[in-house]
């Protein structure tokens, strides 16, 4: 029998791994291979027992963007703007889900993959890792990537990646902001976890709290910024949490959470 496209597995701590699972296609965004994805993610949303979601891959690749064998099988336009649609609705996903997310970069990364990184809150990336969005060595711009991309990483960054379809190796991808933290890859397991255990370790209302409010601010005005976070910090301070997390602290002892 075929294994399935996506993987997942569940630690006690309710750390969630999803680990795309065609490494003989470097992990490429089948539409089954999106669906799953898609599936795996909405239905963590709603589980209230779920800290972090790791998103990882088998093989030498994290993944290589799009299925182009796919793709070029049925070639009209209803059909790539539904498979886009698609793309986007699982990247949109990352972003909404309650928990922070974070992408276990081995490998490549490219086109939507690397989109994929970018969508994710934080990325930690082997130090044989390369991006690239290389759509455009096709013959195809990476539009849909670079709305991540360039929400990413600085502007003539972004549009010098897009146009030229080079690959960054992960030291310049760490310095321009598209991951967070690159070590060898014997390593890249210990540091995603000593960055779960960090976030794990906090209440997770303040951590949903927070990355809703992150996303939101950034797409308006400072005014309406500033007044979106004062709400949100006056609800976050009137949790329980909150309140025993700064009597722990007047009082000099660890919080008890």
């Amino acid at each position: 029998m075929d294994e399935p496209l996506l993987l997942r597995d569940r630690d006690e701590r309710g750390v969630v791994t999803l680990t795309l699972n065609r490494p003989r296609a470097f992990n490429a965004l089948s539409e089954a291979m999106l669906t799953a994805l898609g599936e795996a993610l909405d239905g963590l949303a709603t589980d209230e027992a779920v800290r972090a979601v790791v998103l990882a891959a088998s093989g030498k690749a994290f993944c290589a963007g799009h299925d182009l064998k796919e793709m070029r099988a049925e070639p009209s336009r209803q059909y790539y703007e539904q498979l886009f649609a698609q793309c986007t609705a699982v990247m949109l996903s990352i972003q909404r889900l309650p928990v922070p997310v974070i992408a276990r970069v081995n490998g490549i990364a490219t086109a939507a993959g690397c989109q994929l990184v970018a969508m994710c809150d934080l990325a930690v990336a082997s130090d044989d890792a390369r991006f690239a969005v290389s759509g455009v060595n096709v013959g195809l711009f990476c539009a849909t990537p670079g709305v991540a991309l360039s929400r990413n990483v600085p502007r003539k960054a972004a549009f010098e990646m897009l146009v030229t379809g080079d690959f960054i190796a992960a030291e310049q991808a760490r310095a321009l902001g598209l991951v967070n933290r690159v070590v060898p890859a014997d390593a890249l397991d210990g540091e995603v976890e000593a960055l779960i255990a960090s976030i794990v370790a906090k209440p997770a209302v303040a951590i949903a709290m927070g990355k809703a409010l992150f996303y939101r601010q950034i797409e308006v005005g400072i005014k309406a910024a500033y007044d979106d976070a004062g709400t949100t910090m006056a609800c976050n301070m009137m949790d329980p949490s909150a309140l025993e997390g700064v009597e722990a602290f007047i009082e000099k002892r660890p919080p008890s959470w």
